[in-house]
């Protein structure tokens, strides 16, 4: 990763990884594309190699993942999605071009279009936001039982139980917090 900005929080899900690039939604926000250049290493690690961002762009990326967020926690949340999220999804997945292809694996893998600008791959982050939140996949969307995150979630788990957006982060903090509240409570009844 560059040097001088956070590390990305990588996951299985090209959705909730990307709403995953501002993160502590509720506490000290942390963005994770602060600039152009930014958006395109992030598209690039996640197989969406696109040839440049303008600064439009990365706006247009942002509304997508704020919509994405928003929406996503409503779903999670058995809440009815609101209308204008549901729109900025919708247009990011139709103004893109890019395919489904099959590769000799037997898996699927998006293609942009010829020129690989950012409104391609932003299309395929919309179609992945509405084949969660449609329940399209087998899973379920959850919320970050961490205060300070919230963030929406996949949760293909097999029981369907996950807390954390991320065990590596949110639920370590939350582990080491109540660890060092039981070594206190327990310190504390010693004297």
């Amino acid at each position: 990763m560059r040097a001088g900005f956070p590390d990305f929080r990588l996951g299985n899900v090209l959705a909730t990884s990307f709403t995953a690039t501002l993160t502590e939604r509720h506490g000290d926000a942390v963005e994770r594309i602060p600039t152009p250049q930014r958006l395109v290493d992030w598209l690039a690690v996640y197989g969406l190699a696109v040839d440049s961002c303008t600064t439009a762009q990365l706006e247009l990326a942002r509304e997508l993942r704020e919509s994405i967020d928003v929406a996503a926690t409503a779903a999670a949340l058995q809440e009815a999605l609101p209308t204008s999220a549901v729109q900025i999804i919708n247009d990011r997945s139709t103004h893109g071009r890019a395919a489904a292809i099959l590769t000799p694996e037997g898996k699927r893998q998006w293609q942009l279009g010829p020129a690989s600008r950012v409104e391609d791959a932003l299309s395929v982050i919309a179609a992945d936001a509405i084949d969660i939140i449609a329940g399209e996949r087998d899973g379920k969307l959850a919320l970050c039982a961490s205060p300070t995150c919230r963030a929406a979630f996949f949760d293909a788990s097999q029981s369907r139980t996950r807390k954390w957006c991320d065990m590596n982060t949110c639920g370590n903090r939350q582990k080491k917090a109540r660890f060092h509240a039981s070594r206190r409570k327990h310190s504390g009844s010693a004297e």
